[in-house]
């Protein structure tokens, strides 16, 4: 299978395995990745996923060879999934990179996709198919401006050049570098972290954090209430204030919860 989905209690690793085409994605390949995450969002005991890469690269972008041929091309629809496979999703439950070596071109954007990036010391990120004339049609354009400005998005989408680990973190294209090698494991054990919390507050905060974008400011504060009196009103908010109240959570207490 060139997409590997794995259960790890409420979370879910979804691996690219094609580590002979440094996990470059083509079409079938697309239509799995789509599948495994569809299929996360309709599983109610899974609250997190782990997005990674088999043997030591995150991905390569699209399988250019497969463009080449014309065979097994990622599919190039103006609706329904996007080339990459899952990066038109939109997901209630949040998405982890763990970004192992290369996360170029169409693999920078399923990253960019996730809602966090855990990277190891030596990844590499960029937009690679400018070499190549492969435009960026999985979300880079508008997802890269958003993380990092469109000044420095500029920098990467014009030039293409490579972006380490280092750097991406100070312009906060990943939200961690880890240990050598262990990247997938710090993002793994991230997802246990989120899995911890009360996952309807967690959920609304996030969707509304996302919605903004498109709203004016009195629209989004009124969305972001809508959200939170939905939460409050199912009762999570009085469980959560319950267990405060018997001391457990205090003094920045995050295992007792």
């Amino acid at each position: 299978m060139t997409v590997l989905v794995e259960r790890r209690g409420r979370v879910l690793k979804v691996a690219i395995n094609r580590p002979h085409s440094r996990n470059a994605v083509d079409g079938p390949t697309a239509g799995l990745l789509a599948e495994a995450f569809k299929e996360f969002e309709r599983d109610d005991a899974l609250d997190v996923a782990v997005l990674c890469g088999e043997g030591g690269t995150f991905c390569a972008g699209a399988d250019l060879k497969a463009v080449a041929s014309g065979e097994n091309m990622n599919a190039m629809d103006a609706a329904g999934d996007g080339p990459m496979g899952p990066s038109r999703l939109q997901l209630s439950k949040p998405v982890i990179a763990a970004v192992e070596g290369h996360a170029v071109a169409g693999g920078l954007e399923l990253a960019l996709w996730c809602d966090l990036r855990v990277a190891d010391p030596e990844a590499v990120l960029g937009v690679f198919c400018r070499r190549w004339g492969v435009p960026l049609v999985d979300g880079g354009t508008v997802r890269l401006p958003r993380l990092i400005g469109e000044s420095r998005a500029m920098d990467m989408i014009l030039t293409g050049r490579p972006v380490g680990a280092q750097e991406a973190l100070d312009i906060g294209l990943v939200n961690r570098v880890s240990a050598p090698g262990a990247a997938l494991a710090s993002a793994l054990a991230l997802a246990e972290e989120l899995t911890a919390f009360p996952q309807a507050c967690m959920r609304a905060d996030r969707a509304s954090a996302q919605a903004q974008w498109s709203l004016s400011e009195e629209d989004a504060l009124s969305r972001e209430f809508a959200g939170g009196a939905a939460v409050v009103n199912s009762g999570e908010t009085r469980r959560g204030a319950v267990r405060f109240s018997r001391g457990l959570g205090r003094h920045g207490d995050f295992e007792s919860i």
